[in-house]
C-alpha cells in the first residue's frame, strides 16, 4: 500500500508528488493520458518562479520563453496598456514563463519521477472508496490502496462528480476555441518578444476576449473566450477576422486545427474529507483571462504538502479537517482572482484601472502585483479596493 496516490499528473499532482516523494513518502501518480501530452494553459505567472526554484527548474534552461508582463488591447477605441512586472510592488518577482505545456508538464513530471514518485500512465479512475484504515481505488489496471487520495484530474473534476458538489459560474466566461499559428516573421517576431519582452497580449472584443501568446520558436497560441453558449470554429474566425493585430502579426503562417475547451468556469463545493483532498482544477477553475491555473494549482500543491507530511508521519491524515488550513490559504487567491474576473465582466475595471490616462501610482503598483499573483502580502492597495467593492460578484470561498 502506498502512502498517497495522486490521480493527475499534471503541473499540481506532479508538484505533490515530487515534494512528497523529497520527503519520504510512498507516492504513485497516475494519469488516463500518456505523457507528452498537449494542454492548453501556456502563461505562467511571476509567483511560480519561487516553485521553480523549489522543484530544481531551470527555465530559461528549458526553452520557455521569459515574460515580461501583459499588455491590454481594445482594437475598437484603439486603448492600450502595458503592464510590465517589474514595476510591480517592492519584493514582486520580475518575470515569468511562457510555456509549451506538453513541455512544461513532462519537465515537472519528471521531477516527481526523479524524486522517487512512481508514475502510471493510461490509468482511468472509476471509483475511490475510503474506509477507517485507507482508500481503495479502483482503476482500468486493478484496485490499488493507498491511505490517502488527491484528486488532480483538472477540468474532469472526478471528485466534484462524484460528491455532486460542481458549481458553474455562469457569468464568466464559459467556452474557448484556440489554434496556434508558427513561423512568424521576423518583424512580427521582434514586436512580441523583443529584448525578452514576451508579453501576453490580451485583446477586449464584445462578450469576452482573446489571448495571443507568443512561444519559443516564433509561434502564437490564439484563443477566443466567450459568455455566449453555444462556441463553434466560426467565433474564431470571425473575431480572428476582425483583429488587424492578430492578422498582421500572422500573415502567411502555417496554422493548427483549432480546438475547443468547454466548462470553463466553476467551483467544487466540497474540495475535502477524510483521507482525500481535490486540488488545482478538480477544485476550481476561473476563466483564465488573468492566467492563474497553473499557479493555483502548484501553489495548492506546495500548501497541501506542506500539511500532508506531517499528517502522515503522525498518522493523523484520516482527519477531515486536515486540509482546511489549504483552504483558508488558497481562498486569498480564489476570492482575489474570482472577483478580478467579475470585475473584468461586469464593471468598468477596464476602462477606469486597466486603460486609466493617469493611474494613482500605487493602485498601478498593486494591480500589477495581483496580475503577478503576488496576493499573500498587506500593503496592495488595489487588492484591498478591489475586495472591498460593493459590487464584487463572487464571495469568499473555504471549505474544510
Amino acid at each position: 500500500m502506498n502512502d498517497v496516490i495522486i490521480i493527475g499528473a499534471g503541473p499540481g499532482g506532479a508538484m505533490a508528488g515530487t515534494l512528497l516523494a523529497r520527503a519520504g513518502i510512498s507516492t504513485e501518480l497516475i494519469d488516463k493520458e500518456n505523457f507528452p501530452r498537449f494542454h492548453i494553459g501556456e502563461s505562467l505567472l511571476p509567483i511560480d518562479l519561487a516553485l521553480f526554484d523549489k522543484l530544481g527548474l531551470d527555465m530559461g534552461a528549458l526553452g520557455f520563453l521569459y515574460k515580461g508582463g501583459a499588455e491590454f488591447f481594445d482594437e475598437r477605441t484603439g486603448d492600450h496598456a502595458e503592464y510590465p512586472f517589474s514595476e510591480g510592488l517592492p519584493g514582486t518577482p520580475t518575470h515569468a514563463y511562457q510555456v509549451n505545456r506538453s513541455e512544461f508538464d513532462a519537465a515537472v513530471l519528471d521531477c516527481a519521477v526523479k524524486a522517487g514518485a512512481s508514475f502510471t500512465p493510461g490509468v482511468r479512475v472509476s471509483r475511490i472508496a475510503p474506509d477507517a484504515d485507507g482508500v481503495d481505488v479502483t482503476t482500468s489496471q486493478g484496485t490499488l490502496r493507498a491511505r490517502y487520495v488527491i484528486d488532480a484530474t483538472g477540468q474532469d473534476a472526478m471528485l466534484a462528480h462524484r460528491e455532486k458538489s460542481m458549481r458553474r459560474i455562469d457569468d464568466f466566461g464559459l467556452a474557448a476555441v484556440f489554434r496556434h499559428f508558427e513561423q512568424l516573421s521576423d518583424a512580427a517576431w521582434q514586436e512580441l518578444a523583443h529584448d525578452g519582452k514576451g508579453n501576453i497580449r490580451v485583446l477586449i472584443v464584445e462578450d469576452g476576449w482573446v489571448w495571443a501568446i507568443p512561444l519559443a520558436g516564433k509561434r502564437l497560441s490564439v484563443g477566443v473566450v466567450t459568455r455566449k453558449r453555444g462556441v463553434d470554429i466560426e467565433l474564431f474566425e470571425q473575431t480572428y477576422s476582425a483583429s488587424p493585430m492578430l492578422q498582421r502579426l500572422t500573415a502567411g503562417c502555417p496554422r493548427s486545427e483549432p480546438r475547443i475547451i468547454r466548462n470553463f468556469s466553476y467551483k467544487n463545493l466540497k474540495t475535502s474529507g477524510a483521507r482525500w483532498a481535490c486540488l488545482g482544477d478538480a477544485a476550481l477553475f476561473l476563466d483564465p483571462v488573468f492566467s492563474s491555473g497553473v499557479s493555483l494549482a502548484m501553489l495548492g500543491a506546495d500548501k497541501l504538502a506542506e500539511v500532508l507530511i506531517p499528517a502522515l508521519r503522525a498518522g493523523t491524515e484520516a482527519d477531515p479537517e486536515l486540509t482546511l488550513p489549504v483552504s483558508q490559504h488558497m481562498a486569498i487567491a480564489y476570492t482575489t482572482f474570482g472577483t478580478l474576473v467579475g470585475a473584468f465582466y461586469h464593471t468598468k475595471l477596464i476602462e477606469h484601472f486597466f486603460f486609466a490616462k493617469a493611474p494613482d501610482p500605487e493602485i498601478k503598483r498593486g494591480l500589477i502585483s495581483t496580475l503577478a499573483g503576488d496576493l499573500w502580502r498587506d500593503d496592495n492597495a488595489f487588492q484591498k479596493m478591489l475586495l472591498a467593492s460593493k459590487r464584487r460578484r463572487f464571495e469568499p470561498y473555504v471549505d474544510g
